[in-house]
Parts: C-alpha cells; sequence; structure tokens
C-alpha cells in the first residue's frame, strides 16, 4: 500500500493534464451549456481515473486515462448536414513520470497520447493528438498558510503553436476559513465554512478542439475539418465534502466568452455555430486530494 503522504504527491502533479488542472484519482462529471438564440446546445460527459506506481522511495509512474463524451445539439436548420457533429469523443491516455528534484522542488513529465474525433468511420490518423508536459512543484503544508506552487511548460498539438507554453498555479489557504488559486486554466476563491460545505467563485476556460472525419461541406464551397469550442466562465460553486477526499461538487455560471466555430484543413475559421454568452453548469462527483 502506498502511504498517504507518497499518494499527495503523486495526484497533485496529475493537474497539468486535460480539461482542467485536475488533482483527481476518480471523477464523473456532467457539464451543459443549454440552448442560446441560435438554438445550439452542448453537453460533456466525462470519465477519468489516475493510477500511480511506486517504481522507488522517491520514483514514481503514474498511469491514467480520461474519456469526454461532447453532445452537440442544433435544433436550427444549419446550411449543412450537422449529423455527423452530433457526438464527439475526446479520449486521453496518460503516462507521467515522478521524481525529487531537491529538497524543495519536485519534478514530472508527462506524455498524454489524446483520441479527438467525431469517429464516425473509425480511427484515423487526423484523430490524433499529443500533450507534452514538464513541471516543477513546491509545497508547504506544515505552515500557518500553506501553499502550493507548479510552474512548468506544456506543449499540446491542437494549438497549432510549435513551441511550449507557460503553465503556473498557485494556491494558498491564508486564512483557516478562506483559499485562493491563482493559473490557467482555472482560477478560484474558496469559503470553507465547516469541513461539510465549501463555497467558492471560480474563473475558468473550457472547450474542445475535435477533427471532423469525412469533411463538412459548406455552401459557399469550403470544408469543416474540425470543430472547436472556446469559453471563459465566471461561475458560483458549492461542495459538499463527505470526507476529507470524497465530495459531490457544483457550478453554475454564465460564458463570459464562447466562441465554438468549424476550421477548415489550416485551421481557419469558415463557419460560427456560437458565439453569443449562454449559462453554464456543472456537476460531478470524485475523489481528489485537494
Amino acid at each position: 500500500m502506498l502511504k498517504k503522504s507518497h499518494l499527495l504527491l503523486i495526484i497533485s502533479f496529475i493537474g497539468v493534464i486535460g480539461f482542467s488542472q485536475s488533482t483527481d484519482i476518480l471523477r464523473v462529471e456532467y457539464t451543459v451549456l443549454p440552448r442560446t438564440k441560435t438554438d445550439i446546445e452542448v453537453a460533456r460527459y466525462r470519465f477519468l481515473f489516475n493510477l500511480p506506481i511506486k517504481l522507488s522511495e522517491n520514483n514514481y509512474l503514474v498511469t491514467g486515462g480520461e474519456y469526454n463524451l461532447v453532445d452537440f445539439d442544433s435544433s436550427e436548420a444549419l446550411p449543412f448536414d450537422a449529423r455527423e457533429l452530433n457526438t464527439l469523443h475526446v479520449i486521453d491516455l496518460n503516462l507521467g513520470y515522478i521524481t525529487r528534484w531537491n529538497e524543495n522542488w519536485r519534478f514530472v513529465g508527462i506524455i498524454s497520447p489524446r483520441i479527438a474525433s467525431n469517429l464516425i468511420e473509425g480511427l484515423q490518423v487526423d484523430d490524433l493528438r499529443l500533450n507534452l508536459t514538464a513541471t516543477l512543484w513546491k509545497e508547504r503544508k506544515d505552515i500557518e498558510q500553506p501553499f502550493r506552487l507548479v510552474l512548468g511548460l506544456t506543449y499540446n498539438s491542437t494549438t497549432g503553436l510549435p513551441v511550449p507554453l507557460p503553465l503556473i498555479s498557485y494556491y494558498k489557504r491564508f486564512h483557516p476559513n478562506w483559499s485562493f488559486t491563482l493559473g490557467i486554466p482555472r482560477m478560484n476563491f474558496k469559503y470553507h465554512m465547516n469541513k461539510r460545505h465549501t463555497l467558492q467563485m471560480a474563473l475558468l476556460l473550457d472547450g474542445y478542439f475535435v477533427n471532423a472525419q469525412d469533411d463538412i461541406i459548406l455552401p459557399d464551397n469550403e470544408f469543416g475539418s474540425s470543430i472547436s469550442l472556446s469559453a471563459l466562465i465566471g461561475a458560483f460553486g458549492y461542495q459538499y465534502n463527505i470526507t476529507k477526499s470524497m465530495s459531490f461538487y457544483g457550478l453554475a455560471g454564465f460564458t463570459l466568452s464562447r466562441k465554438g466555430v468549424l476550421r477548415d484543413e489550416k485551421r481557419n475559421n469558415v463557419f460560427i455555430l456560437s458565439e453569443q454568452g449562454s449559462l453554464y453548469f456543472k456537476t460531478g462527483f470524485k475523489i481528489a486530494i485537494f
């Protein structure tokens, strides 16, 4: 069995993977952006699991996976056949290595191959993506105001940028009842009412980038080769803590910025699916460390 301190170390690094800075062993989640005036609704079902394996006293292997099923629903008559967009799939396989860098810092490297596609004709080369992350991590829990700092670089092939991008996350419990997290893709400010109940205000990024097999033919003879959604959300949340690591949670908010588009093979926008603000709801169950 892994010691609790070892498990805390391992799972803390999982936060640099995927849709959010997650520190989860297990997560089951439902997210929905209800219909706007353009009658487009987006719903996502998310399932995540991570497993740590001890190699030696200060070296660990972390394996895991995440599956996201995205339902795209439009009751509006679009100028193309939208049936190929009804169900989208994002599948991540995570492989990470963790070691002690020095007395204060630990290092983690993560490789995350991804499948992102509507998968209407099986798996194709264009469905495959690759995410790479390298970070340094520092935490102090034995002080009056505990904190955690993550600094690193991440490369995501879906961004279209040929260089790694910076990654930073800073958490601090500055009062027994108050804490905050600063970073990308999530920032929050929490009020810990007691051991069972937590309230929060959050600002977060959400979205996806998925290959569309059999390019979608548009009226102007352009082709949609992929579909993407990007959203900036402001939300209020509540979390009920069953135990220190197990909880139910919910978020309700509004998209301060939202853009769903079809892109051509050069990733230029060729058709705007939605760009109006909408409500945002998320609920789920998780087993986490922080």
